[in-house]
């Protein structure tokens, strides 16, 4: 049974000070849907992210999510309406600890959240339960990754945008989070959108991938393409 579409952008255009980065941005992501956005450096990965999310402003075209126009609404009302974003580099607050990281996300949902949260959490990440009473600035970068979902998840979100979360974190625990992100997505039915380069990353975890290039979706796949040497050189450079 084809699930119902959580978020779709048409023609999305968006960039910094004029200068045009996103070059009309067509996707559509379905409830319950683990789904991969790649390409090479620079084509305008983070920047649809950021514009998902409303950190940067749309020029044209449109943002829908659950039905609702995003048009104009800020980042902390879409983060209230369930998207949740982990951004490149984390950017947890070094000098808190971990529960009062997590405290943090806690504000997203307007509201405090039960205590099985925090201890589901915990069960997804034994890590942060272990750490708990830890400065987040003494941590790992695999740490602070687990971290950061960690916070977003204590505001409930339906939708969770990933930006580069392999970056700087041990390909050990780079399968560990993308192994959790599937049980995640499994036992809670939360829908993930991530922005990576790693291969094995984008096969643990995607369904399917979108591919960009010079601002634009140009391409989808299925993770196993990403097998073929000359398939990923096409599409990652690398």
């Amino acid at each position: 049974m084809r699930r119902e579409t959580i978020l779709n952008t048409v023609g999305l255009r968006s960039g910094y000070g004029g200068k045009p980065v996103l070059q009309g941005v067509d996707m559509e992501v379905r409830e319950g849907e683990i789904v991969a956005v790649i390409g090479r450096n620079g084509v305008g990965k983070s920047t649809l992210m950021k514009s998902l999310i409303g950190l940067l402003p749309v020029d044209k075209g449109s943002i829908v999510f659950r039905g609702s126009a995003m048009d104009g609404l800020s980042a902390h009302k879409r983060a209230r309406l369930g998207i949740g974003y982990v951004p490149q580099g984390r950017d947890v607050f070094p000098r808190m600890s971990v529960v009062e990281n997590l405290a943090v996300g806690e504000c997203i949902a307007g509201s405090p959240a039960p205590k099985e949260r925090l201890e589901q959490i915990f069960s997804f990440f034994p890590i942060l339960a272990e750490r708990r009473n830890q400065r987040a600035g003494t941590m790992s970068g695999g740490q602070q990754q687990q971290l950061a979902i960690g916070r977003v998840l204590m505001g409930s979100p339906k939708l969770i945008l990933l930006d580069e979360p392999s970056e700087g974190i041990q390909p050990n625990i780079v399968q560990d989070i993308a192994r959790i992100m599937v049980e995640l997505n499994r036992a809670t039915g939360v829908t993930v959108v991530f922005v990576e380069q790693n291969i094995d990353m984008i096969r643990a975890m995607a369904e399917r991938a979108y591919v960009m290039d010079k601002g634009r979706i140009t391409d989808e796949i299925m993770p196993e393409a990403l097998e073929d040497r000359d398939a990923v050189r096409r599409y990652l450079a690398v």
